[in-house]
């Protein structure tokens, strides 16, 4: 099909692309190529809403050019070549593709930053975040990314062997062990200013499970004895750019000490978070082998100590359950002790309390004889003498106590009322 470019812009004008491509038997994309090619504009797609909705829409126009005839050929669609059988059977045993590997564990997301909201940490310390509820990574700030870099690698391999690495529930009840941060061990700990510094650790620890065993994981920058010399208020260390360049009469009024410093090295701690159990293995690195290269390494030897594992569970469930059960026998052995120690007391108590009773009662006894004997010596009196007497009499008995026995023995508490046993 052929038509002018004056023929072409009033057809692209009077309706949208969509509606006349498929009359000229072409795409709307390749009217749109040609419309481009032959420098001819049509309106888009605010002209046609403005003008179904009756509102003023200007159209473009059409540019001054040699007035060529274009050829508009219809596409054809291509038959779809048929596939053989040899063909069909190639493709269905093609390999399968493997699953792509992520770059980040989902455990890291974001943690970089939670890490950086940090207390203040001196002389290049260890990150103390605001955060608790953290994958297990102990570091500086100098060595943060290369430790989520050992992490990330650590916890994709153990999950690449279907070991998912989570940060353990609560209602898990798993613990968390002491990490050691020295890469040699000494005799004493110099880490902070005094020597009694505090390290961070989450409040919950990362685990993993083969099978029903958990195993705990913990990654730690490791601290190194070094040199530290007292500046201007601060402490820094000996080897730091700042003491070498000082002048001589600046260190005059200057000291050492020794303290415990990350070094940029890291140890990756593998543990039983189950209480009871006694159980780690760890893997540090060194200035001429690093971590990353052991983690094959790890993979494969926390999978191995699967049974050991589980037999060592089940011997502290087994001790547990016969803790618990020798609790409950000596807690009864106390129980039964206490209840024969009370039921004895009550006793006590109420013979005590009944001999006091008729001690009280034979008190008001003698009271009472002497009021009798004053009403009858009060019969021999006369006038306003007797009188008077009588009020006084009267009076005096109103503040004394009831002399009836039964009075008495109801205030009396019975043993069984003080206390009944519960072995009996």
């Amino acid at each position: 099909m052929q038509m002018t470019r004056l023929e072409l812009y009033k057809r692209v004008c009077d309706k949208p692309l969509s509606k006349v491509a498929p009359e000229l038997g072409i795409s709307g994309t390749a009217l749109a190529a040609i419309c481009k090619r032959y420098q001819v504009p049509y309106p888009g797609s605010g002209y046609w809403t403005r003008k179904s909705l009756g509102l003023p829409a200007e159209l473009p126009t059409l540019p001054e050019a040699s007035d060529e005839t274009i050829d508009l050929i219809p596409s054809v669609a291509k038959p779809r070549k048929k596939r053989t059988s040899e063909e069909g059977s190639a493709r269905k045993t093609r390999p399968v593709a493997k699953p792509h590997r992520p770059a980040r564990h989902p455990l890291l997301f974001g943690v970089e930053e939670h890490f950086r909201k940090t207390r203040d940490a001196e002389n290049g310390e260890f990150l103390r975040p605001y955060k608790r509820i953290l994958p297990d990574l102990i570091s500086s700030e100098k060595a943060l990314l290369r430790a989520l870099s050992i992490a990330n690698d650590l916890y994709l391999a153990l999950d690449e062997q279907g070991y998912r690495v989570h940060i353990a529930q609560a209602a898990e009840n798993l613990h968390r062990i002491h990490v050691r941060e020295q890469e040699v061990e000494q005799k004493d700990r110099r880490y902070g200013r005094y020597g009694s510094g505090r390290i961070w650790a989450p409040d919950r620890p990362t685990v993993f499970y083969i099978g029903t065993v958990p195993i705990g994981l913990a990654l730690t920058e490791m601290t190194e004895r070094v040199t530290m010399r007292y500046l201007d208020g601060d402490y820094h260390r000996e080897d730091s750019a700042l003491i070498r360049s000082a002048k001589s009469w600046q260190l005059t009024n200057s000291w050492t000490t020794e303290q415990d410093m990350p070094c940029g090295r890291f140890r990756v701690v593998a543990y039983s978070p189950k209480k009871g159990v006694d159980w780690s293995v760890s893997w540090q690195e060194t200035e001429q082998q690093l971590l990353g290269t052991l983690i094959p390494r790890i993979v494969e030897t926390l999978r191995a100590s699967k049974n050991n594992l589980r037999r060592l569970m089940d011997a502290e469930d087994a001790a547990e359950a016969k803790r618990k059960k020798e609790w409950e026998e000596q807690w009864e052995r106390y129980e039964r002790q206490e209840d024969a120690r009370k039921t004895a007391q009550a006793l006590t108590d109420s013979r005590q309390q009944l001999a006091e009773i008729i001690e009280r009662w034979g008190r008001a006894m003698t009271v009472e004889r002497f009021f009798t004997d004053a009403e009858e010596r009060l019969k021999s009196t006369n006038g306003e003498r007797r009188h008077r007497l009588e009020e006084r009499l009267t009076l005096a008995r109103a503040m004394m106590e009831s002399v009836d026995p039964l009075d008495f023995i109801e205030m009396w508490v019975a043993p069984d009322e003080r206390h009944r046993s519960k072995f009996s």
